[in-house]
């Protein structure tokens, strides 16, 4: 089974509240370089982007110059329409194959559609209609042009809610056509983020968040073990009592307990977030979480995922 990793490039970055605009600009030399050392000699390395509808944005702003010597995009396409209509977002997921089909590796249906917060697609009306119809349209569009490469998917972020109605209404909604089109789902996670785990805990508290999502939250969709997982977002910041060695430390032990469970749980590919820092005088969680500083200056986090990546995929 082939594993890949990837990273998102971009210093754009939300928090809980809305979108953190970059101390600095994307500088794409600087990230062209970052990415070359990070893929090392491994024979694929993935890029991830977004990009919103309505509006089109992209961020990093123009992907496609870093999908090259090797590397592929992983693209988000964001469903933002707050009137819920979907004629026009079917169109634009359609027209995203069509012209962006020949770099992607995959195309992820939606952001977070089972997270309520601004930033993401949770919060939006209809998401959950727009995720089937949109995975459906995709993977339609791909075999009639020959992008027979590109895996359709979507993701989401763990939930520790009992009531949770997210996956069995998603089951509800999603039918034949959804199941034969879907590639893979992903998972976002950050142990350790948003809820402390001891550092003796941490292996555990990944096992059993990935655990819990392939064998109790996706059956409750009828998306059985034969469907690929993957890590979509994963990261540590760093900040007032965060320190970048104990980063360096996080990276390893995560990565290694996720590719540990690739076989058993049927987990093909890891992708982290972030490369840079959004802004590395930020207060808070959110504007910390890159490999390097904001400056494009590494923290001993970048060359541990490097390392990485060249053991595990060779």
């Amino acid at each position: 089974m082939t594993f890949t990793f990837g990273i998102y490039p971009g210093g754009l970055a939300g928090d809980d509240t809305g979108v953190i605009t970059p101390a600095r600009p994307d500088d794409p030399a600087r990230i062209t370089a970052a990415l070359r050392e990070l893929q090392g000699g491994a024979g694929e390395f993935l890029v991830r982007a977004y990009r919103s509808y309505p509006g089109g944005e992209h961020t990093p702003e123009r992907p496609e110059r870093y999908a090259v010597e090797g590397r592929r995009l992983d693209l988000v396409v964001q469903y933002r329409e707050r009137s819920g209509e979907l004629a026009g977002w079917l169109d634009f997921v359609r027209r995203t194959v069509r012209t962006e089909g020949h770099r992607l590796a995959l195309l992820q249906i939606c952001e977070e559609p089972n997270l309520d917060l601004p930033p993401v697609d949770g919060s939006i009306p209809n998401v959950r209609r727009a995720l089937v119809e949109g995975v459906v349209a995709a993977k339609e569009e791909a075999l009639a042009h020959g992008f027979d490469r590109l895996a359709v998917g979507f993701n989401a972020v763990p939930s520790f809610d009992p009531a949770d109605t997210f996956w069995t209404e998603l089951g509800t909604l999603a039918d034949e056509r959804f199941h034969r089109a879907l590639d893979y789902v992903g998972l976002d996670f950050f142990p350790d983020v948003f809820r402390p785990v001891p550092p003796s805990q941490l292996a555990d508290a990944v096992r059993a968040v990935l655990t819990g999502f392939r064998r109790d939250a996706l059956p409750r969709a009828g998306i059985g073990p034969d469907v690929p997982l993957r890590i979509c977002e994963n990261g540590w910041p760093t900040g007032p009592g965060r320190s970048e060695a104990r980063q360096a430390e996080v990276v390893a032990e995560v990565v290694r307990t996720v590719a540990g469970l690739a076989a058993e749980l049927h987990v093909t590919g890891y992708a982290f977030f972030a490369l840079r820092d959004a802004d590395s005088a930020g207060a808070g969680l959110f504007p910390r979480f890159g490999l390097l500083r904001d400056d494009y200056t590494p923290k001993p986090a970048f060359a541990v995922y490097r390392g990485l990546v060249q053991e595990l995929t060779n």
